[in-house]
């Protein structure tokens, strides 16, 4: 069944004046952060996370996370330093689609809201058909035509106990991924995998799974054999500051879109653009200098 329809401010304001009650409504939000601000998303005493400024915020408003949990029930639960760009959360609210994305993105400068769809409470926010994650890597000393060649034996039905964090050791835990793919771009490299569902460090340890087998530590029979589930491999963690939840997809669609930025987005942007500018400089002068002294 179909939630009600959000009601306008004025006639909110009258029927609180009387006894019919204000319809709330359940709203599917799409939003994105700067991930390198933050302690991850889940909240953590003394600490800046994603979650703990968002609930902040909306408790302010009124804004109930849901009727059964005062936690915020989102898609995925990205770690400290890892960004997004369409993650998903629910949220209910009396407030109109303009004016609960207005409201939302005025909390944090660095967290974005940009699109909702009403859907009922009894939708899950986990539940979605697909997520997509890309990885920045930079060039370095890496030869992505291997990269390239490696990425589409990750596709399919994987045993993903070598590719993520705290996985059972005995029988093999599945996970079907649709499709890893390698692009070049001037100075680097972009790594999208997309799959219905991840386990915890996924899509770091597939990163350096490439990353070993380019650099020859791991063979391709070693490295079919973990996906197989014949063997299991010891994989370090690719850093996580590169990685973007870039998509989170669902079997409906998105109704209402953020009209911003606004101003503190806009000023957010413009000071971080000046100060990886500055930092650009800074480091080409440490290099420049390093070798002019070695002569």
């Amino acid at each position: 069944m179909r939630p009600s329809s959000p009601v306008p401010d004025r006639l909110r304001t009258l029927l609180t004046r009387g006894t019919v009650p204000v319809c709330t409504t359940r709203w599917l939000v799409r939003f994105g952060y700067d991930g390198t601000a933050y302690y991850g998303w889940a909240r953590q005493p003394g600490l800046r996370t994603v979650e703990g400024e968002i609930l902040r915020a909306i408790k302010r408003r009124g804004i109930e996370p849901s009727v059964l949990s005062p936690e915020i029930q989102v898609a995925s639960r990205t770690d400290r330093g890892v960004s997004a760009v369409g993650n998903a959360l629910v949220l209910s609210s009396t407030l109109s689609p303009p004016a609960l994305l207005r409201f939302l993105n005025g909390a944090e400068p660095d967290i974005f809201f940009s699109a909702v769809s009403a859907v009922p409470e009894s939708f899950r926010v986990r539940s979605a058909t697909r997520r997509v994650y890309r990885y920045f890597q930079a060039e370095g000393d890496h030869d992505f035509r291997k990269w390239r060649a490696v990425a589409g034996r990750f596709s399919g039905r994987i045993d993903v106990r070598s590719f993520g964090r705290a996985q059972p050791t005995g029988t093999p835990v599945w996970r079907t991924i649709e499709s890893v793919t390698v692009t070049s771009r001037p100075g680097g490299a972009l790594i999208e995998i997309r799959a219905p569902s991840f386990v915890w460090g996924m899509v770091r340890k597939i990163v350096a799974a490439l990353r070993e087998v380019d650099g020859g530590r791991v063979s391709i029979d070693r490295l079919d054999a973990a996906l197989q589930g014949r063997t299991r491999l010891t994989l370090p963690m690719a850093e996580p500051e590169p990685l973007v939840l870039w998509g989170v997809e669902y079997d409906l669609p998105w109704e209402y879109f953020w009209a911003g930025p606004n101003r503190r987005q806009l000023a957010w942007e413009k000071t971080t653009r000046e100060n990886l500018w500055a930092r650009r400089e800074i480091l080409g002068i440490f290099t420049w200098r390093t070798s002019t002294e070695r002569k």
